[in-house]
């Protein structure tokens, strides 16, 4: 039951049908020059279609010389107008509200990629790029300033029914928010009314230049740092900008002026379940206008926790509807199909670090919303497949992904597992500390796939006579990888997969040699760090886990160096001889004492059925790492597709 969360409320003028919000998060699905596409606004409509009350669209550059991405909006010109009012429109067509963040990101902006300056209240070095940060002059700041003005201009041509100021997450604002960064001795630096004035005054200019629309501001409650500004600082401010008229305070937390504290902005699933509500309750017992808050709130309730302890009036919803745009629908009751619930995996915000689109690993039809709605929910489809039987070999990600989407076009589907139990590698990747919340990326697909009609079989060795006897139509081959073999002169290397498994065939108080720093050999690390044993990881390249969303790589990080963790990048290990184990590290000979060795060093596809699959002379198709060993990405995606490929390539 959520009778909080569906309950209407009133933002200013504004009465919103429920208490769900759509949270401000980057797509790139703009043009390069700025401008929204159709899609974005497929991106936009099927979650306002999903349910949220309102949206908040991504931040929007209000200067030219202040962009966040290649790809992100831009607002700094009256050609912009057109675009964003067909995005409003494909909005309010599902009774869905419209708000407009308006950003500048001023000294994280990056010459490196966008060419564009760092500048803000005072001399710095923006930590992420190294890059010098000029202070701005008092014209420039309010230049900057008549800037969101204009930008507010925009919002209200284009029609949407809010503007909001992006004053959190480490970017213009909370820079002169901060005394960390903000050393002025004007009347821009100095006391938290000081260091405030910038966002007051702009407030007031947008006031009195649209004194009919709507304003909300977004504050990050806290920096995470110790010496970041105080909470009765950020009272202060809260309670400023309700006095100037603003009628809804979006609460975040943290800074992306790095990995350690952007860690705090987009939560890794080490961070509990509502992570900032402690430091939201203080500043929404002092303000009389409605707060709303974001920070892993993952399931229903979450939200309705927050709202029962009077921590939050709304609840911002980002990285939850990303994974499931129907979040909001399913959790009134309203859709009977279970919320496809996000990991905290974090690879949508790395995509965007990265300069990519942005991407969601427990939905991967995310950003082809402008397709028909079946793509990405077949069972809802109006039209099905002509039914067709479909074995699938393997029921581990691959297999139920595969298995959900087939059965949901209507095909007759069953899945063979060899081993006695579901799952395939899901069982290793939440064995891991603070990983049990990936394990709804496996069992939301197979609850799924049973829902609809497949059926599993576990513990059946498939054999050509057996393929043959059950007749299908087509077999996808889902069976899965195994671990990358590590030839060691001196040493026998355990697999990292079998201890994590079982951490014992490690002897207590051992010391470990971890061949490989990607994800896997970063998480057997630290099983083992978190038992007593001594660990020494080498990796062949210059960077450990390149695969891993940093945000989530950096969390993992600052826990094994805490352990004592030693961490050797662009090293080989050579032998081992007794105790010792010899390798190089950037071409320098180097040693170190070992007990053990356990190898990491990636995956090969697992196709020792393939003979017997050839056999049958059964059209076959070979999916996820079967096919190319990757990521819970990738992998989904390959069997998504190739499942509702199956329509097309299956004889009528």
């Amino acid at each position: 039951m959520t009778p909080l969360l569906r309950a209407p409320g009133q933002i200013g003028p504004h009465r919103l049908k429920n208490r769900l919000i759509m949270a401000p998060m980057g797509t790139n699905f703009g043009t390069s020059d700025g401008l929204s596409t159709e899609r974005d606004r497929a991106y936009y409509a099927l979650r306002a279609e999903g349910g949220v009350a309102a949206i908040v669209t991504e931040a929007m550059a209000v200067s030219e010389g202040g962009r966040a991405h290649n790809n992100s909006l831009w607002i700094y010109h009256d050609r912009f107008i057109p675009g964003l009012a067909r995005l409003v429109d494909s909005i309010r067509r599902h009774d869905c509200l419209s708000i407009g963040q308006l950003n500048h990101r001023g000294a994280l902006l990056r010459r490196l990629v966008l060419n564009m300056e760092p500048v803000g209240p005072s001399p710095w070095h923006n930590p992420n790029t190294g890059d010098a940060v000029r202070a701005l002059e008092r014209d420039e700041i309010t230049a900057i300033q008549r800037d969101f003005v204009t930008a507010a201009r925009r919002l209200y041509q284009a029609g949407y029914d809010a503007v909001e100021l992006h004053a959190a997450n480490g970017y213009l604002f909370q820079q002169f928010l901060t005394p960390r960064i903000n050393k002025r001795t004007d009347e821009y630096g100095g006391s938290i009314e000081n260091r405030a004035r910038l966002l007051l005054e702009t407030v007031h200019r947008i006031k009195d230049a649209l004194p009919d629309f709507a304003l909300w501001v977004r504050i990050s409650c806290t920096e995470y740092c110790e010496d970041g500004y105080p909470i009765e600082d950020m009272v202060a401010v809260a309670k400023m900008l309700e006095a100037a008229g603003v009628v809804a305070l979006d609460l975040s937390g943290g800074t992306n002026e790095s990995p350690e504290l952007s860690r705090f902005c987009i939560q890794p699933p080490s961070m509990p379940r509502r992570t900032l509500e402690q430091h939201a309750r203080p500043i929404t017992e002092a303000v009389g206008i409605p707060t709303i808050l974001a920070g892993r709130i993952i399931a229903p309730e979450d939200g309705e926790a927050v709202l029962a302890n009077g921590s939050a009036d709304f609840i911002s919803l980002g990285r939850a509807l990303t994974a499931d745009a129907f979040w909001p629908r399913k959790a009134f009751g309203d859709i009977a199909t279970p919320i496809r619930a996000c990991i905290s995996c974090n690879v949508c915000f790395e995509r965007l670090t990265l300069e990519r689109d942005v991407s969601c690993v427990t939905n991967p039809m995310l950003g082809t919303e402008f397709e028909e709605l079946h793509r990405a929910e077949p069972q809802l489809a109006p039209d099905r497949a002509t039914p067709r039987r479909i074995l699938i070999l393997g029921a581990g990600m691959a297999g139920m992904e595969a298995a959900r989407m087939a059965a949901a076009r209507g095909h007759d589907v069953e899945v063979w597992e060899k081993s006695d139990r579901p799952g395939g590698q899901i069982h290793l990747a939440v064995a891991a500390p603070d990983k049990e919340e990936v394990r709804p990326a496996w069992s939301w697909r197979h609850d799924q796939a049973l829902a609809l009609g497949a059926r599993v079989r576990c513990g059946v060795a498939a054999t050509a006579a057996s393929m043959r006897d059950h007749r299908p139509d087509h077999i996808l081959v889902a069976t899965g990888a195994r671990p990358r073999p590590l030839a060691l002169d001196g040493a026998t290397p355990l697999q990292a997969w079998d201890v994590i498994a079982e951490p014992g065939l490690v002897p207590k108080g051992a010391r470990v040699a971890v061949i490989g720093g990607g994800i896997v050999g970063l998480e057997v690390a630290e099983i083992l760090t978190l038992r007593g044993r001594r660990v020494t990881i080498l990796e062949a390249q210059k960077t450990l886990a390149p695969q891993m969303a940093r945000n989530n790589r950096t969390d993992l990080m600052l826990r094994l160096r805490v352990a004592g963790t030693a961490f050797h990048t662009s090293a080989t290990a050579s032998r081992v001889e007794g105790t010792v184990l010899h390798f190089s590290e950037a071409g320098a000979p180097r040693t170190t004492e070992v007990d053990a060795v356990v190898a990491a060093i990636g995956a090969v596809p697992d196709r020792a059925v393939l003979a017997e699959v050839e056999a049958t002379a059964i059209p076959f198709t070979l999916i996820g790492d079967a096919n190319q060993p990757g990521d819970f990405l990738s992998v989904l995606r390959d069997a998504s597709m190739t499942a509702l490929a199956l329509d097309e390539r299956l004889p009528a």
